[in-house]
């Protein structure tokens, strides 16, 4: 039996993150207390790079295996949605490429739109506006772990998270949200 081996990160991130963005933090952070890093991309034109606003991150952990990343951009807002089945053969080719290694331990728990926030300036206003994708949950049969691919408008991922552990009662993640502004925000950890 062959075993699909997951393509390099650089590989991913080249894949996924929008033209026009380039580094602009880098730390090292813990991921349900192992080491990892969280590297932020923001435009280079600098539209809407605050926190909350558009960013392409990833952490990467001490392996180099890619934990996640969270594609967050202006252009994702709006647009229909794949159904269920196509963002679930999408969701599959992703990880067949990014994190082969779960294929054969995976089951999807569902498939339903999820949205994220996104703070965006124009003009002289700053608005909350909302991109949905289609989420595609799925749970770790072998650790009992979650992950997910959430599949924007546009077709391509635009969320990706694995390793994720879940406290059934009283009902919340356990693992740090490194990716999310509003986690960061709510945490006070900034972006450096």
């Amino acid at each position: 039996m062959t075993t699909l081996a997951a393509q390099p990160v650089a590989t991913t991130v080249g894949a996924f993150m929008p033209a026009g963005y380039a580094e602009a933090a880098r730390r090292r952070v813990a991921v349900d207390d192992e080491p990892a890093e969280l590297v932020r991309h923001q435009r280079t034109d600098g539209r809407n790079a605050a926190l909350g606003g558009e960013h392409f991150s990833t952490v990467i952990a001490a392996d180099g295996r890619l934990k996640g990343f969270a594609r967050m951009d202006l252009d994702l807002v709006g647009g229909r949605l794949p159904s269920r089945t196509e963002a679930r053969a999408i969701a599959m080719d992703f990880l067949k490429l990014a994190a082969p290694d779960l294929l054969p331990v995976l089951e999807v728990s569902w498939i339903e739109p999820h949205d994220e926030p996104l703070r965006v300036s124009r003009g002289e206003k700053t608005e909350n506006l909302t991109l949905t994708g289609m989420k595609v949950k799925m749970r770790n049969r072998a650790d009992g772990r979650w992950m997910w691919v959430i599949v924007g408008a546009d077709r391509k991922v635009m969320v990706f998270e694995r390793d994720i552990v879940w406290v059934t009662f009283p009902g919340h993640r356990k693992t740090e949200k490194w990716l999310h502004d509003t986690w960061l925000a709510e945490n006070g950890t900034g972006l450096l």
